[in-house]
């Protein structure tokens, strides 16, 4: 594996069944933070997810963990589980977002208003205990812009794939913007653009991990060791080096996550 320095991973899901279970995954996290990697986050989507999460965090130095609620699995949830979710918030020093979290409208059958319930309820969480949150939104720019304007979260924008006209209110909001290895696909025009002009202190990068594995292994099993051909795309749409590039979105992953 190559050497990882300078590279934070700030969203992946090593509890996917995808890496082979917990000693599996655990066996290539060992070896990512050996080949140098700073730092991996872990995105939540419900409690098990949650509990993987602090658990893996306690066992690795430089793993840490965000707790929530993914919209997807809204049906699953309401408002009576917040207090659980804030337990888990409290637990661990580990813990240093509340995400992954958001609106997905992208299949029939959801329902608006229970996600926005569950999204609103979870970024005023995280307000009241001074954490950012990871946002995921698909096909619900509108509702998430607006209720990210009045609630006002600090946190990232998940693998953002949006106009720039998008990225402006997001960054007007002041908030991050993440890019995983979907930035390589020949077709990604807007998520191209958009790190090509965010701001250098606003830049994160990620994998969504097991998924958006980028070229030349797209369709292959992403992990955080592939983050170096998203950094070296972004860095060539910025004009620096891939090492410059890296270090920037290091050094933005530790002041919003407080690494």
């Amino acid at each position: 594996m190559d050497r990882l320095y300078h590279i934070v991973d700030t969203h992946s899901h090593y509890d996917d069944p995808r890496f082979g279970g917990r000693q599996s995954a655990e066996a290539l996290i060992a070896e990512l933070f050996g080949a140098g990697i700073s730092a991996i986050i872990h995105a939540a989507t419900d409690f098990d997810s949650c509990g993987f999460g602090i658990e893996t965090s306690n066992k690795f130095e430089r793993f840490y963990t965000a707790v929530g609620l993914h919209p997807e699995f809204a049906d699953r949830f309401s408002l009576a589980d917040m207090p659980r979710l804030e337990a888990l918030a409290k637990s661990s020093k580990k813990v240093v977002a509340i995400g992954e979290i958001g609106l997905d409208y992208h299949y029939e059958g959801y329902d608006r208003e229970r996600q926005i319930s569950l999204f609103r309820a979870q970024i005023e969480l995280a307000n009241s205990l001074g954490l950012p949150i990871i946002v995921h939104s698909r096909d619900a720019t509108g509702d998430c812009v607006e209720i990210l304007r009045e609630l006002k979260p600090r946190g990232v924008m998940h693998c953002f794939s949006g106009s720039w006209e998008t990225a402006k209110e997001i960054l007007a909001l002041g908030m991050y913007i993440g890019f995983t290895g979907a930035l390589t696909f020949k077709n990604s025009k807007k998520a191209r653009e958009v790190a090509e002009k965010t701001p250098a202190d606003r830049l994160l990068l990620e994998t969504d991990c097991p998924y958006m594995a980028p070229e030349p292994h797209r369709g292959e099993l992403c992990h955080s060791g592939l983050i170096p051909y998203t950094a070296k795309t972004a860095a060539e749409l910025r004009g620096v080096s891939e090492e410059e590039l890296a270090a920037v979105a290091e050094a933005n992953a530790k002041r919003l996550f407080g690494l």
